[in-house]
């Protein structure tokens, strides 16, 4: 594998994890982030076993990248850091025998990249480089730590045994974890662009982990035009159908992380934090929680708005009609009438 220089990458000096947090995964980091001296105890508390046993089992089954053993992948790790601008130790990167096309951060404390070697061997450089960046965004945001965290929470609070309706009240809680994890994986997917910096590389990825790697055979804009008419096609009944489809997975479609990183790209965002319009770490301890709920409530309200899903547009209309009658409601009631 060869590289390419890396002046020929923009580094985005004091960027902020939240400059490429998706709102809604954002609106619950920043509330977790208030729990000071919490994550703390958790991370330590799994370092004494958990992540001990887990290196461990790294050192003695896979191979820890370095400057000797998958040189072009440490490579890869430093260059994506130093665009990031990382601050104090990288995580450790190993690659495992496994004929799963899959990455994977773990580790609270000291988290830890694990690549398949399936995919390692399927990517190209780029494409490499965005799944290394994608990595690397999950432990900078420190999704594995608030995850846990909030699951810890949930269970001391005793949430579960109060929430009414018992089974279906749990599985509203479930259904809203899976939901952040797959909006973190959005995160991470724009954390993988900006390391890479080329959209067409990033999109490239899905399309090797949709397709197993017949890129030969595949078309970018068919690609991109199957995304939208997944997320676009159906019914009613197609939309319910879509929601169970993904009610407990952990990862969107591929399609759909294509189509999300696209717009993304074409929203403006990503050539602003290109040009040095970004959040900064100095400012993440003046970060509010209201403002990210904010923001996660518009991003929710926006996808709605301009979703030709039936199941969303149905909403969109009912909440629009909602609103009329409130406002011809209060009109009649100004007047007496």
């Amino acid at each position: 594998m060869t590289t390419q220089p890396a002046r020929q990458r923009a580094t985005l000096t004091g960027i902020s994890s939240r400059a490429w947090e998706h709102p809604a995964d954002r609106g619950a980091l920043v509330a977790l982030r208030r729990l000071k001296g919490f994550d703390t105890v958790l991370k330590a508390v799994s370092g004494l076993v958990n992540e001990r046993t887990t290196r461990l089992l790294l050192l003695g089954t896979a191979v820890r990248v370095d400057e000797r053993q998958f040189p072009a992948l440490h490579y890869l790790l430093r260059d994506a850091a130093r665009v990031l601008d990382v601050e104090g130790p990288l995580p450790e990167m190993y690659v495992q025998a496994n004929p799963t096309l899959n990455a994977v951060t773990i580790g609270l404390d000291k988290p830890v990249i694990v690549l398949n070697s399936a995919l390692v061997d399927l990517l190209e450089e780029d494409e490499l480089r965005f799944v290394v960046g994608h990595e690397l965004g999950h432990a900078l945001s420190g999704h594995a730590v608030y995850r846990t965290l909030l699951m810890r929470l949930i269970n001391l609070t005793g949430v579960l045994g109060s929430v009414p309706l018992g089974g279906l009240g749990l599985r509203a809680i479930v259904a809203a974890l899976y939901e952040w994890a797959r909006k973190s994986e959005l995160s991470a997917d724009r954390a993988g662009l900006l390391a890479t910096q080329d959209p067409a590389a990033a999109i490239r990825a899905h399309m090797q982990l949709a397709s197993g790697g017949l890129m030969g055979d595949l078309d970018l804009s068919t690609f991109m035009a199957q995304g939208q008419e997944y997320l676009e096609a159906g019914d009613l009944r197609d939309s319910v159908l879509k929601l169970m489809l993904v009610e407990k997975t952990t990862h969107p479609f591929a399609v759909v992380r294509a189509a999300e990183l696209r717009g993304w790209v074409d929203s403006g965002a990503y050539a602003g934090i290109l040009g040095g319009d970004y959040a900064r770490r100095d400012d993440d301890a003046g970060a509010k929680v209201s403002d990210a709920a904010k923001d996660a409530a518009t991003s929710y309200s926006a996808a709605f708005e301009s979703s030709q899903d039936a199941l969303g547009k149905l909403v969109h209309d009912l909440a629009g009609a909602a609103g009329s009658m409130k406002l011809w409601l209060d009109e009649r009631l100004r007047r007496g009438e």
